[in-house]
Protein backbone atom coordinates (compact mmCIF):
# COMPACT_ATOMS: atom_id res chain seq x y z
CA UNK A 1 0.00 0.00 0.00
CA UNK A 2 1.45 3.55 -0.91
CA UNK A 3 -0.57 6.28 0.98
CA UNK A 4 0.59 9.17 2.61
CA UNK A 5 -1.49 12.06 4.44
CA UNK A 6 0.25 15.42 5.35
CA UNK A 7 -0.65 18.72 6.73
CA UNK A 8 1.57 21.75 6.49
CA UNK A 9 2.22 25.30 4.41
CA UNK A 10 2.35 26.20 0.96
CA UNK A 11 5.64 27.28 0.80
CA UNK A 12 5.15 28.71 -2.56
CA UNK A 13 2.47 29.73 -4.91
CA UNK A 14 0.79 27.01 -6.97
CA UNK A 15 2.41 26.88 -10.25
CA UNK A 16 -0.34 25.64 -12.95
CA UNK A 17 0.50 24.04 -16.58
CA UNK A 18 -2.09 21.92 -19.13
CA UNK A 19 -0.62 19.18 -20.85
CA UNK A 20 -0.88 18.81 -24.47
CA UNK A 21 -3.99 16.98 -24.11
CA UNK A 22 -6.34 20.07 -21.79
CA UNK A 23 -5.43 18.25 -18.37
CA UNK A 24 -5.08 20.58 -15.59
CA UNK A 25 -1.80 19.84 -13.39
CA UNK A 26 -0.74 22.27 -10.65
CA UNK A 27 2.27 21.99 -8.37
CA UNK A 28 3.71 23.36 -4.99
CA UNK A 29 5.75 22.90 -1.58
CA UNK A 30 4.55 21.91 1.47
CA UNK A 31 6.57 22.98 4.13
CA UNK A 32 5.96 20.19 7.10
CA UNK A 33 7.18 19.96 10.54
CA UNK A 34 8.98 17.22 11.46
CA UNK A 35 7.51 15.57 15.27
CA UNK A 36 10.59 16.44 17.07
CA UNK A 37 13.22 19.28 17.95
CA UNK A 38 16.99 18.93 16.81
CA UNK A 39 19.65 19.16 19.09
CA UNK A 40 19.12 22.71 19.29
CA UNK A 41 16.25 22.94 20.14
CA UNK A 42 14.13 23.86 16.80
CA UNK A 43 11.89 22.05 15.35
CA UNK A 44 12.57 21.19 11.36
CA UNK A 45 10.81 21.45 8.29
CA UNK A 46 10.73 19.19 5.47
CA UNK A 47 9.54 20.83 2.05
CA UNK A 48 8.14 18.07 0.01
CA UNK A 49 6.98 18.57 -3.88
CA UNK A 50 3.10 17.87 -4.51
CA UNK A 51 1.67 17.46 -8.18
CA UNK A 52 -2.13 17.39 -8.30
CA UNK A 53 -4.20 16.55 -11.33
CA UNK A 54 -7.36 18.01 -12.95
CA UNK A 55 -9.79 19.70 -11.00
CA UNK A 56 -7.76 19.53 -8.20
CA UNK A 57 -5.64 21.10 -9.71
CA UNK A 58 -7.61 23.82 -10.90
CA UNK A 59 -9.07 24.61 -7.18
CA UNK A 60 -5.58 24.29 -5.81
CA UNK A 61 -4.26 26.78 -8.71
CA UNK A 62 -7.16 29.71 -7.57
CA UNK A 63 -7.67 29.35 -3.79
CA UNK A 64 -4.69 28.16 -2.57
CA UNK A 65 -1.39 30.55 -2.41
CA UNK A 66 2.24 31.01 0.02
CA UNK A 67 1.54 30.40 3.39
CA UNK A 68 -1.91 28.65 3.48
CA UNK A 69 -2.37 25.71 5.38
CA UNK A 70 -3.72 22.04 3.58
CA UNK A 71 -4.13 18.77 4.16
CA UNK A 72 -2.28 16.52 1.42
CA UNK A 73 -3.97 12.64 0.73
CA UNK A 74 -2.16 11.00 -1.90
CA UNK A 75 0.99 8.67 -2.87
CA UNK A 76 4.92 8.63 -3.16
CA UNK A 77 6.14 8.20 -6.58
CA UNK A 78 9.78 8.21 -7.52
CA UNK A 79 11.01 8.95 -10.92
CA UNK A 80 14.52 9.80 -12.94
CA UNK A 81 15.59 11.18 -15.70
CA UNK A 82 18.83 11.72 -17.07
CA UNK A 83 20.56 15.48 -16.61
CA UNK A 84 22.17 17.38 -19.09
CA UNK A 85 25.60 16.19 -17.60
CA UNK A 86 25.08 12.71 -18.25
CA UNK A 87 24.17 11.36 -14.21
CA UNK A 88 20.99 10.02 -13.82
CA UNK A 89 18.69 12.20 -11.32
CA UNK A 90 15.66 10.77 -8.87
CA UNK A 91 12.50 12.88 -8.30
CA UNK A 92 10.39 11.72 -5.02
CA UNK A 93 6.91 13.95 -5.30
CA UNK A 94 3.49 13.37 -3.36
CA UNK A 95 0.83 12.80 -6.26
CA UNK A 96 -2.46 14.11 -4.21
CA UNK A 97 -5.71 12.63 -4.63
CA UNK A 98 -7.14 15.04 -2.16
CA UNK A 99 -6.49 18.60 -0.92
CA UNK A 100 -8.52 20.20 2.15
CA UNK A 101 -7.80 23.18 2.41
CA UNK A 102 -7.60 24.44 6.43
CA UNK A 103 -7.63 27.07 8.51
CA UNK A 104 -8.94 30.35 6.90
CA UNK A 105 -7.62 33.07 3.75
CA UNK A 106 -7.16 35.48 6.79
CA UNK A 107 -4.54 32.81 8.77
CA UNK A 108 -2.50 32.41 5.37
CA UNK A 109 -2.68 36.77 4.87
CA UNK A 110 -1.04 36.59 8.71
CA UNK A 111 1.73 34.59 7.86
CA UNK A 112 2.53 36.58 4.54
CA UNK A 113 1.03 35.11 1.43
CA UNK A 114 -2.55 36.12 0.34
CA UNK A 115 -3.03 38.81 -1.91
CA UNK A 116 -6.87 37.83 -2.24
CA UNK A 117 -9.66 39.38 -1.01
CA UNK A 118 -11.12 37.96 2.55
CA UNK A 119 -13.09 35.14 2.42
CA UNK A 120 -16.90 35.28 4.42
CA UNK A 121 -17.23 35.34 7.54
CA UNK A 122 -17.01 31.94 9.26
CA UNK A 123 -20.30 30.79 10.39
CA UNK A 124 -21.51 31.40 14.26
CA UNK A 125 -20.45 28.54 16.57
CA UNK A 126 -22.98 25.55 17.46
CA UNK A 127 -24.40 25.66 21.02
CA UNK A 128 -23.10 23.59 23.40
CA UNK A 129 -25.07 20.68 24.82
CA UNK A 130 -26.17 21.18 28.38
CA UNK A 131 -23.67 18.98 30.79
CA UNK A 132 -25.82 17.07 32.93
CA UNK A 133 -24.91 16.87 36.79
CA UNK A 134 -22.06 18.78 38.85
CA UNK A 135 -18.52 18.93 37.42
CA UNK A 136 -16.66 16.43 39.74
CA UNK A 137 -12.85 17.06 40.35
CA UNK A 138 -10.66 13.91 38.96
CA UNK A 139 -7.20 13.47 39.63
CA UNK A 140 -4.67 12.52 36.69
CA UNK A 141 -3.36 8.80 38.27
CA UNK A 142 -7.27 7.24 38.10
CA UNK A 143 -7.47 8.05 34.39
CA UNK A 144 -6.81 4.88 32.19
CA UNK A 145 -4.31 6.64 29.50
Amino acid sequence: MNKVILIGNLANDPESRTTASGIAQCSFRLAVNRRYTNQQGVREADFLPIICWRQTAELCTRYLSKGRKVAVEGSIQTRSYDAQDGSKRYVTEIIADNVEFLGSREDGARQGGFDAPAAAPAPAPRPQAPVSGPMVDIDDDELPF
